[in-house]
């Protein structure tokens, strides 16, 4: 059949314009990509979740032992904190390097604000945290034995337990705060998942995905 487009005299025609069509597959795959966080992220963000609530528990048995036995058991629980620190900067470096995805749009500004403002706590007390607890174990001249691979030495500071004894009250407070945050956190997320439908759950899940 003859092209049926008008041609100029001497001029070529241009070639044909393909349509290209976006599948309901493709659709899909598209807005995974624009909403899930990156495979890296979503290991790091459960890891240190899982590393948080298990050195809250070993805090927490290692509470009411006996002086020697809690010794071992804040050992631990000072192992897993260092730990959890080179994670939360290695998660740090990673947001930095590769751009999460946008906010849900059907987030109110006071939710939007609210998010931003929780995740800024949660790098804080997570840096902080550990950091503190380090700083006062070196108050009482000590290090941080890392299961015993290594020991991470004190830092340079002279020798004050009482000091010591005040930075560990305030770390301690510390931690409830981020408990109380991690609980808010979790609650926000049901509350996205099953009263506002909107799918924001699966942005940080591995094995499954939003709805296109």
């Amino acid at each position: 059949m003859a092209d049926a487009r008008p041609c100029f005299k001497g001029l070529p025609l241009a070639p044909a314009r393909r349509e290209t069509r976006v599948t309901p597959t493709g659709m899909r795959r598209l807005t995974m990509q624009s909403v899930r966080y990156s495979n890296g992220a979503i290991l790091l963000h459960w890891v240190i979740a899982i590393a948080v609530i298990v050195n809250w528990r070993i805090a927490e048995a290692g509470e009411h032992l006996p002086d020697a036995q809690r010794g071992e058991v804040m050992g631990h629980h000072m192992a897993l904190g260092m730990t959890i620190l080179f994670l939360t900067l290695l998660r740090l470096a990673w947001r930095l390097t590769h751009r999460p995805p946008p906010l849900a749009s059907t987030l109110k500004p006071w939710e939007r604000a609210l998010a931003r403002t929780v995740h800024t706590i949660f790098y804080v007390l997570l840096i902080g945290l550990p950091l503190g607890g380090w700083l006062a174990t070196s108050f009482y001249g000590g290090g941080v034995n890392i299961w015993g691979l290594f020991t991470v030495p004190g830092l340079p500071v002279p020798t004050d337990e009482h000091l010591g004894h005040e930075i560990f009250h305030a770390h301690a407070f510390g931690g409830t705060v981020l408990l109380a945050l991690v609980a808010l956190h979790v609650l926000g997320a049901l509350k996205h998942h099953f009263y506002d439908r909107d799918g924001n759950i699966f942005r940080m899940l591995p094995w499954s995905s939003p709805k296109a």
